[in-house]
């Protein structure tokens, strides 16, 4: 029989409320990791530990506020003994508006939540991954950390998605030599809440873009952050990684 792929594993996944996050939890549980799930909704966040059962514990959490990680991960280290991976998954769409309509407010509101909290994250992950003797980051950032495309996102998205493929090189060179491996997943359009929002409002245009001629389901994605997560990936560091049908392929 074989073992279970993340076994043994301690993962933080924020954002787990709903969506790609939900998605994780579940298949990283399911797969033998011990799972501190984190969001500020708090009912779906709880709604999911207990679906999960022994191996999830529930912290509500804004991963934009430095002074709330550390409960986060005095919760992987007390209920199940450490931390080994880190999903920085939590992230916000915002206002679908031209840079000449997006308010100072929307613009750093976008970063604080897909970039600062990355970086807030790996800061406060790093201790507990160094007693363990190594870990494993995955950054969820986005097609549009890749490539922009004019109205869809905003300049505020784009940016807060580039600067997490750049963050995520940067502390794969940092911290290779202690066996911590970080790379960066980039999505395109996946059946999320956050996602049909978005694509009800601009319509059948975007699709259209999609070679496969579809959207994902989240566990699509959830395969390769488990890939990335695992022991599998032992020689993968500083990558961005496309899940997007080929959309970029261009």
């Amino acid at each position: 029989m074989q073992m279970a792929r993340l076994a043994g594993k301690v993962a933080i996944i924020t954002g787990a409320g709903r969506g790609m996050g939900a998605s994780h939890a579940r298949l990283f549980a399911e797969q033998g990791a011990k799972v501190v799930l984190t969001d500020l909704n708090a009912a779906a966040g709880q709604a999911l530990a207990d679906e999960i059962g022994a191996a999830a514990v529930f912290v509500k959490h804004d991963v934009t506020r430095l002074a709330e990680w550390p409960a986060v991960v005095d919760a992987a280290v007390t209920n199940f003994g450490g931390v080994d991976i880190l999903v920085n998954n939590a992230g916000i769409l915002g206002p679908l508006a031209d840079t000449r309509d997006l308010t100072e407010e929307d613009y750093h509101l976008v970063c604080a939540v897909n970039q600062h909290s990355v970086f807030l994250g790996m800061k406060s992950v790093l201790p507990a991954m160094l007693k363990r003797g190594g870990g494993s980051i995955v950054n969820i950032s986005s097609i549009a950390g890749m490539a922009a495309n004019y109205g869809f996102p905003s300049l505020a998205y784009v940016a807060s998605k580039f600067a997490v493929r750049g963050m995520t090189k940067a502390t794969a060179m940092e911290f290779g030599k202690h066996n911590i491996r970080v790379n960066s997943v980039h999505p395109g359009f996946i059946q999320t809440p956050m996602m049909v929002e978005a694509t009800d409002e601009v319509g059948g245009e975007a699709l259209a873009q999609i070679p496969l001629g579809r959207i994902a389901d989240p566990r699509e994605v959830s395969n390769l952050v488990l890939f990335l997560a695992s022991d599998e990936s032992s020689y993968i560091t500083g990558a961005e990684h496309l899940v997007d049908a080929g959309m970029l392929a261009h």
